[in-house]
């Protein structure tokens, strides 16, 4: 009877060492961290916008305090789910599963989650108001195909237009065009007016081998983090390049 020998310490070691080089084995949540920190009153609401493609990146100009950055196992997709206070979207990953995107985070309880197949990434943290503006009403969109561009427009109760083509209004702001796929758009308000606002998404065009139709997730949140915070979300099938969707209507307070 042959009787299989235990393996040398030495042995196990080299196996060990060798799953560890094998590839990344982790997944990291680099900012924000879980605990308490300072709002930044200097903290902006957009970036800057690059033509002809542009995708949610961190730039030189984006404070500590407004960036989500880190790494998750993609396993070969090319996006994870992400979650702020809430809100899902779909969030790009490089090739070794990096992520890094920009959000306007308001005073209060905040939550970060990011999600790519069963790896969970989680953080929550407070941040003290310091003097920097909350947003009282948020309007986030985001979509479910590569290379398409959908936008975002908001008219506000007193007739003002914010769109890629001027972001910034006042009272509120665009934080970036996004027309490589997925989003999110995000609009910020931290003094909205009182009144009917009306959202608007298009279809504005599509580079997808994957067809026409993209579906379009739409958030719209007042008094983010406060006990009076009102959510609604919706979905609405965008078939044709061209086309121009009353998304939603609403009042706000």
């Amino acid at each position: 009877m042959n009787v299989r020998k235990p393996l040398p310490i030495f042995s196990i070691h080299i196996l060990i060492l060798l799953a560890l080089s094998s590839g990344p084995t982790w997944a990291e949540l680099e900012t924000p961290i879980a605990g308490w920190r300072s709002g930044n009153p200097d903290a902006p609401y957009t970036q800057s916008v690059h033509y002809p493609a542009v995708t949610p990146g961190i730039d030189a100009d984006t404070p500590e305090g407004s960036q989500i950055r880190g790494r998750i196992r993609s396993r070969d997709k090319p996006t994870a789910i992400l979650i702020v206070n809430g809100n899902a979207m779909p969030m790009r990953l490089d090739g070794s599963g990096a992520f890094a995107r920009p959000y306007s985070f308001g005073a209060g309880s905040n939550g970060v989650e990011v999600q790519s197949g069963d790896e969970r990434l989680r953080a929550q943290f407070y941040q003290s108001a310091a003097g920097q503006p909350e947003a009282r009403l948020r309007i986030v969109l985001s979509w479910d195909t590569d290379a398409t561009d959908l936008d975002l427009h908001v008219v506000t109760p007193g007739g003002r237009h914010a769109w890629y083509g001027e972001r910034v209004i006042a009272g509120g702001a665009i934080d970036i065009d996004v027309t490589t796929g997925y989003g999110p758009e995000i609009f910020a308000s931290p003094a909205p007016e009182k009144g009917l606002y009306q959202v608007y998404v298009n279809y504005y065009g599509n580079g997808s081998d994957a067809g026409d139709l993209t579906i379009a997730r739409l958030a719209v949140i007042s008094n983010e983090g406060t006990v009076n915070e009102k959510r609604q979300e919706f979905t609405l099938p965008m078939r044709f390049a061209g086309e121009l969707v009353l998304a939603r209507q609403f009042m706000y307070p």
